[in-house]
């Protein structure tokens, strides 16, 4: 099926039989239909940062609490295996963020990053897409592209870093026995509490004064809403750590002492977010940062909260397409490891949920995308012809059920020290600098705790692999060599 054609079909079914009448006629462009932009639906997209796939008590895990995101669970599609291709440096939200906004897989858009000034007087990011097919746009909150967001969004406010501050005090922490030098709850530590108020309760504010300026325009509305939240550090009121008593806290199963291969794919004791633990990790430590990191996800989860709440006020919300994801994962002690620069699940994994007009609700699709995807979804839901530049796909025809599969495999890269694809229910991952390959049947061994590289039987199964991954090397414009 050809894109702008069915980029043109879906825009008609959303604006009505008579504007499809005169669009079909040819006598109008897309961007030109008079009077029926107002119908065109709203796109409200809400970002989280370094939120793993498992933490939706709706999508299976019983010890976290977010009513909020299980209600768009609920009400929406939720696609199961959302993947982040990886990163060219330790800040992964660069890269992430960097695909998201440029359309661009992950080596050529690290090779984008140092013109994103000219890509942006091309009118080449997502924003300036939707602004050019005639909707108002906002952002607020966490950016970390290397483009000043005022340049390319209509409304900007309360830009934030890649992160709150930290304090020495946050990290390699906590030691069982002593007394913790640090509290999640103590603003005397800054961060999240940086200025007075939580910024997650900040971002809600923001969103509410967008969403009463949006309701009083006629044109449709793109909304850039990313929370900072949970990223470290992992701060909130007292009143949602306590909902977390420790003894309560379940350790992961795949919980390591330290991980084997640490320092040779760069996750050593120098990496910051690896800092954050105490060295050997201790099981105490890691119930200590996943029951703070629980606590956060709850706190701005009561945020979402309000911000639905507050697009239901504009009676906008039967037009509008609500989408949640987060830049990628975090491991919080899975594998003994912290951080999210790593090719495991609980790092490239994040939930995605897609909520609006005519989307099945309570819907799981496990066919594996990549969370960029978003970006030409909501391209095409405006009626926009996806640009050629744009490398992901959209989200349309796995929601309309009209096609099974977006990619037979996925991609993630981690600088020269890491290397991944996921195909058939299974993953390899590859380790350059030592020549080490894992493989890990994901069906029966979703933890992906027993390599099975070794094993002779295998041998089929990793030269597959390695055949479409240099197949995805090129598409991704990955220049490593890797061993045969």
């Amino acid at each position: 099926m050809n894109t702008s054609d069915y980029t043109r079909r879906g825009f008609l079914k959303t604006i009505g039989v008579g504007a499809a009448s005169l669009a079909m006629s040819g006598c109008v462009s897309m961007g030109q239909i008079v009077g029926v932009e107002r119908k065109r639906p709203n796109i409200l997209f809400i970002f989280a940062d370094d939120q793993c796939f498992e933490t939706l008590r709706s999508l299976g895990n019983d010890e976290i609490q977010t009513p909020n995101l299980d209600k768009l669970v609920r009400g929406g599609v939720t696609f199961t295996h959302t993947y982040n291709q990886g990163a060219w440096h330790g800040a992964v939200c660069v890269a992430s963020r960097t695909m998201l906004n440029t359309g661009r897989f992950l080596w050529h858009a690290k090779n984008a990053e140092p013109t994103l000034n000219d890509e942006a007087a091309k009118g080449r990011f997502w924003s300036q897409y939707m602004k050019q097919a005639g909707y108002d746009t906002y952002m607020s909150g966490k950016w970390h592209v290397k483009i000043d967001p005022k340049k390319i969004f209509d409304n900007v406010t309360n830009v934030r870093p890649g992160m709150p501050n930290q304090t020495k005090q946050g990290y390699n922490r906590p030691i069982e026995g002593r007394k913790d030098v640090w509290s999640p709850y103590d603003t005397k530590f800054g961060g999240f509490w940086k200025g007075g108020k939580h910024w997650s309760e900040v971002l809600g504010d923001d969103a509410e004064q967008f969403l009463t300026q949006a309701a009083t325009s006629n044109n449709p509305f793109f909304m850039y809403l990313a929370f900072n939240a949970p990223h470290d550090p992992r701060q909130s009121p007292r009143e949602y750590v306590d909902k977390y008593p420790l003894d309560k806290v379940k350790v992961p199963l795949n919980y390591q002492d330290e991980y084997e291969y640490k320092d040779a794919i760069g996750c050593g004791k120098n990496l910051r977010d690896e800092k954050l633990g105490p060295f050997p990790r201790t099981k105490y430590a890691v119930k200590v940062h996943r029951q703070e990191y629980y606590a956060i996800i709850t706190h701005m989860d009561a945020q979402v909260g309000r911000i639905f709440d507050a697009l239901e006020k504009t009676g906008k919300a039967d037009n509008t397409y609500i989408f949640f994801t987060a830049d990628h994962g975090l491991a919080v002690g899975h594998h003994g490891l912290f951080g999210k620069q790593n090719m495991f699940d609980h790092s490239v994994r994040v939930p995605l949920m897609v909520k609006g007009p005519n989307v099945e609700k309570n819907k799981k699709i496990d066919s594996p995308i990549y969370l960029q995807d978003i970006m030409a979804t909501s391209l095409e839901l405006a009626g926009v012809e996806i640009p050629a530049q744009v490398q992901f796909k959209s989200l349309l025809p796995l929601i309309e059920g009209k096609s099974k599969q977006s990619y037979d495999a996925i991609y993630g890269g981690y600088m020269k020290l890491q290397r991944m694809i996921t195909m058939d229910g299974y993953k390899m991952i590859y380790y350059p600098k030592i020549d080490k390959t894992l493989l890990y049947a994901l069906r029966n061994d979703p933890m992906e705790i027993k390599n099975i590289a070794d094993a002779p039987p295998n041998a089929g199964i990793i030269k597959k692999l390695k055949k479409r991954f240099k197949q995805l090397q090129k598409e991704t414009g990955d220049t490593l060599s890797i061993s045969n």
